[in-house]
C-alpha cells in the first residue's frame, strides 16, 4: 500500500491514510495489524454492525498511534468531518451547551471512523433521537484479575436466567476484554433515570442472593466477586458495540453468542480473523434483538 489510498465506498471517495501504519503489534498468536487491516475487517463486518449503530450516540476511543499509545476518548466530534458524516447534538444535563456526537449510518462512515483509528466504538443504551429513554438494559459482569472463564460462565447463566425471571429476553455478547454483558431490548418509554434505579435493584437482589456476586464499586471491597455493572444504564453512559474491535493484544472484538455457546467461549476467544468467517456461517445471533423488546416503564415498575 502507499502511503494514501483512495476507495469508493456508498458512491463516495474515501482517502486513507497511512494503511499501513501498525496499530497493533505482534503478538505470540498473531502477526502486527494494520490501520488498513482494520478497515478490511469493518468493511467485511459493515452489514451486520451497522444496525446495531445506528440511530445511536458514538464515542470514539481513538488509538492514531497504535495500542502501546495512550490513546484517547472523543465524544464531541468537532467540526471537521465531511458533510456526510451524520450528526446529533446532544445538551448537556447539568450545564450550558450540548455535545455533536457522530451516529454511524452507512459503511462509509464506519470506514471513515476506522481511517482515524477509531479502535473502540462505544454507544449509549438510548437511541439518539431520545437520548434519555433507553431502549437497552444491560448488565456488564466484571470479575477480579485472574478469574477463570469457567467459573464466570454459570454467573452469566444467573444473570440471564434473573432477565427471563423478571421478564426480559437475554442477549449474551462477550466484551473483547474479561467479562461479558447480557443484554435486553426495551422499549423505550420510560426515563433513564427510572431504568436505572430498576438495574441497581435488580443487582442488588441478585448480590444479596448468591455471594459469588457483589455491587461494590471499589475494587478493594469486592473480596474476589463478581461485579454486577449497571452504573452503564445511567445518563450518558456507554457500553463496547457489538462487532467492535478493542484496543488490547490481538484486536479482539466485541462478538453476540447464542446462548449455547456459552459452555465453551472465553471473553477475548474472538478477533478480527475469525469474526468475518463467523458471520458468513453462523450469521448475527442479535438480528433478531428489537422483535423482543419489553417495555421499560413495565420493568421499573416490577422492580421498584
Amino acid at each position: 500500500m502507499t502511503r494514501r489510498e483512495r476507495v469508493e465506498i456508498d458512491g463516495r471517495t474515501l482517502t486513507l491514510s497511512n494503511p499501513t501504519k501498525v496499530l497493533y503489534p505482534a503478538t505470540d498468536e498473531r502477526a502486527e495489524i494494520t490501520k488498513g487491516e482494520i478497515v478490511d475487517y469493518y468493511r467485511a463486518v459493515a452489514a451486520t454492525a451497522l444496525p446495531h449503530l445506528r440511530n445511536r450516540l458514538l464515542t470514539l476511543r481513538r488509538y492514531p498511534e497504535g495500542i502501546e499509545s495512550p490513546g484517547f476518548f472523543q465524544k464531541d466530534s468537532g467540526g471537521r468531518l465531511p458533510s456526510w458524516v451524520h450528526t446529533v447534538s446532544v445538551p448537556h444535563r447539568h450545564r450550558a451547551g450540548s455535545v455533536r456526537h457522530v451516529v454511524c449510518e452507512d459503511e462509509s462512515t464506519l470506514v471513515y471512523l476506522a481511517n482515524l483509528a477509531s479502535l473502540e466504538l462505544h454507544i449509549r443504551l438510548c437511541p439518539a433521537d431520545r437520548p434519555d429513554h433507553p431502549d437497552r438494559f444491560v448488565v456488564d459482569l466484571d470479575p477480579p484479575p485472574g478469574h477463570d472463564p469457567k467459573e464466570l460462565r454459570p454467573l452469566v447463566r444467573r444473570v440471564s436466567e434473573r432477565f427471563e425471571e423478571t421478564g426480559l429476553t437475554p442477549y449474551v455478547q462477550t466484551t473483547g476484554g474479561k467479562g461479558f454483558h447480557v443484554m435486553a431490548p426495551l422499549v423505550p418509554d420510560c426515563p433513564v433515570d427510572e431504568v436505572l434505579a430498576a438495574a441497581r435493584e435488580m443487582a442488588a437482589r441478585l448480590a444479596e442472593e448468591d455471594r459469588r456476586f457483589t455491587v461494590e464499586q471499589r475494587r478493594d471491597r469486592r473480596n474476589g466477586r463478581v461485579l454486577l455493572d449497571v452504573n452503564r444504564n445511567g445518563h450518558a453512559q456507554t457500553v463496547i458495540a457489538p462487532y467492535s474491535t478493542r484496543a488490547r493484544p490481538g484486536a479482539p472484538v466485541a462478538t453476540p453468542i447464542e446462548p449455547h455457546e456459552l459452555a465453551r467461549v472465553r471473553p477475548d476467544a474472538y478477533h478480527v480473523d475469525n469474526v468475518p468467517r463467523r458471520l458468513a456461517s453462523k450469521g448475527d445471533p442479535w438480528s433478531d434483538l428489537e422483535r423482543h423488546a419489553v417495555s421499560a416503564a413495565e420493568l421499573h415498575a416490577r422492580l421498584s
